[in-house]
């Protein structure tokens, strides 16, 4: 899962909000830095990931992305999931996509001071790009992808990875429409612990 569908996950709190988005960048010991609510929302977002990257349908689908992606392939069906959240958000949320986006973009902003740095230097892209929104384009998917692979150390092929998407498409929704059911189910489960 993308930032989409993480900060979808989220609670509905600042705090909720802020450990998810963030906590892809907090590291060791770091994460005594924030507030127990905060530290929830971080331990949320990674017990969000382990579903994810132990679930039969994500791991399948990686199978088909990684003689093209190698060991980005889970970056590429990320960004893909939170493609057709974002195109079928509707299905998941009565609040309109564009007022969810501006209303993630001001907690995060109103918070910008207890990002960790590498969050700090993001969250202005995200903004200006509109990434929260645009995924759900194939240009807004294509930028994003771009971005990703002008900072790999190797030729990732991420730049070309929405015509991949374009040429299988109802094989990686149908993915998704599988898969994003069972992770709301757990996300909301009372049986987990974080």
């Amino acid at each position: 899962m993308n930032f989409l569908a993480h900060l979808y996950l989220a609670d509905n709190d600042d705090d909720s909000i802020i450990g998810n988005f963030i906590a892809d960048h907090v590291k060791g010991n770091s994460i005594n830095l924030y507030s127990e609510t905060i530290k929830r929302g971080i331990r949320f977002h990674r017990m969000i990931d382990e579903f994810t990257d132990r679930n039969d349908i994500v791991m399948e689908t990686v199978v088909n992305l990684r003689p093209h992606y190698r060991k980005y392939a889970g970056v590429v069906l990320d960004m893909y999931y939170d493609h057709f959240l974002g195109i079928q958000w509707a299905r998941y949320s009565n609040e309109p996509l564009p007022d969810f986006t501006l209303r993630m973009y001001a907690v995060l902003t109103s918070h910008m001071s207890i990002l960790p740095k590498r969050s700090q230097y993001i969250l202005p892209y995200m903004i200006e790009g509109n990434w929260l929104l645009n995924y759900q384009h194939f240009d807004g998917l294509h930028r994003a992808l771009s971005g990703i692979a002008s900072r790999t150390k190797f030729n990732s092929g991420l730049e070309s990875s929405v015509e991949h998407l374009r040429d299988n498409y109802e094989f990686y929704r149908s993915s998704f429409n599988d898969f994003f059911p069972q992770l709301i189910k757990y996300s909301k489960s009372e049986n987990y612990e974080y």
